[in-house]
């Protein structure tokens, strides 16, 4: 089953920066312009920092996997567009945000 909703729940799997062993998360994501986004307040969590680490990673999304490539976002519209659609209508959307795309290595 493809990624098909725009916002959804999925489990993110990185590779441990200091252990090599795999983190998992169950994290809101949104899927935007054929790429998938998680994003945070900070960028102080582990599976951000295993990002910055290590790129590969694994999304796990109802009965499917996907892997794929990370990286940070850095473009401020983008990363505001990302909380929009996360948090619709939220107070939340307006908060300033850091985020990861995710391009993964098969076809939504």
């Amino acid at each position: 089953m493809a990624i098909e909703e725009s916002l959804f729940r999925a489990t993110l799997v990185t590779r441990g920066r200091v252990t090599g062993k795999t983190h998992s998360v169950i994290l809101k994501g949104v899927k935007y312009n054929d790429k998938i986004y998680f994003s945070r307040h900070r960028p102080d969590s582990d599976w951000f920092k295993n990002i910055i680490s290590n790129s590969a990673v694994l999304i796990r999304y109802h009965d499917s996997e996907y892997s794929g490539i990370a990286k940070t976002v850095k473009d401020k519209a983008l990363n505001k567009k990302i909380s929009q659609l996360k948090f619709p209508g939220e107070e939340k959307a307006d908060e300033k945000r850091v985020a990861i795309e995710i391009t993964l290595d098969e076809q939504l």
